[in-house]
């Protein structure tokens, strides 16, 4: 990813511009994102309204899911997107490459946020039954 340019800085963008704009270059659609991320559309279009704001723990997997910095995604600072104008045309080999890791990741975090839901989940039977 580029570093932070004009085009996404605090002063131009916001936090739901980020959002917005990261999940448009990740090629994903707002349905999309909001059911990988686990939560209602309404809310993910709250946060790209600049209405609401996600919680911590879904900020980290926005960001990993975006290929984006969490500084980026709050302050425009570090890796985030490129200005468009001084996007740089890489190999078609180089991006398919590029398209899966985002992929990989995206399920990684999918899988490891099931993880902790089902690890919640027992913990709370467990607690009932020893009762």
């Amino acid at each position: 990813m580029a570093e932070s340019s004009t085009w996404f800085a605090a002063d131009v963008a916001t936090f739901g511009d980020r959002l917005a704009g990261a999940r448009e270059a990740a090629g994903l659609g707002q349905e999309d994102l909001a059911q990988r991320l686990g939560v209602r559309l309404t809310t993910l279009q709250a946060w790209e309204d600049d209405m609401a704001e996600p919680r911590g723990n879904r900020l980290q997997m926005l960001a990993g899911m975006l290929n984006v910095s969490l500084a980026w995604l709050l302050t425009a600072e570090g890796d985030g997107l490129a200005d468009p104008d001084a996007a740089q045309s890489l190999p078609p080999a180089v991006e398919s490459a590029l398209a899966d890791v985002q992929s990989l990741r995206m399920q990684a975090l999918a899988l490891a946020d099931a993880m902790d839901r089902t690890e919640k989940q027992l913990r709370q039977v467990l607690r009932l039954a020893s009762r």
